[in-house]
């Protein structure tokens, strides 16, 4: 076995364990990260007219927001999962249809929209942890003191 081997192995085993282990919320933060980047590899193809590497960039991308939009739950907020699955069925149409032009051009713009719900579910994420932390802290003694 080469060291590249030995390598790509030890990335793909310390993937696997990240995503065994992460949470739905980080999963889907996850699979944005992958998104983006999956979409910049179809990017640089299309500009370098690496036309097979720009197909499975592009691929993966359209996969990735195919699992986002159909692993969304409705039962949670139904008017705020009805937005969502907007954006990423128009996301899924963009890729389809500017990859078929090879438009860079609109492939940005949907790497920006991608770029964007990844920092808004980061935020999201952020928010909710900072939020659980505090209804989790136990009174100081100082501030059981002060009830008392």
């Amino acid at each position: 076995m080469t060291a590249t081997q030995t390598l790509s192995n030890q990335a793909n085993a310390y993937l696997k364990t990240r995503v065994m282990t992460a949470s739905p919320e980080e999963l889907r933060l996850m699979l944005l990260d992958g998104a983006a980047r999956f979409l910049r590899q179809g990017i640089d193809g299309l500009e370098a007219k690496d036309y097979e590497r720009s197909f499975n960039g592009i691929s993966q991308c359209r996969a990735i927001i195919m699992e986002l939009l159909t692993g969304v739950r409705p039962e949670q907020a139904p008017e705020l999962v009805e937005r969502v699955q907007s954006l990423y069925s128009f996301l899924y149409a963009e890729l389809v249809d500017a990859s078929f032009s090879r438009d860079t051009n609109r492939l940005r713009k949907v790497l920006g929209l991608i770029e964007f719900e990844r920092e808004t579910w980061q935020m999201a994420m952020q928010k909710v942890r900072a939020e659980r932390e505090s209804t989790n802290r136990a009174p100081t003694p100082a501030a059981l003191a002060a009830q008392g």
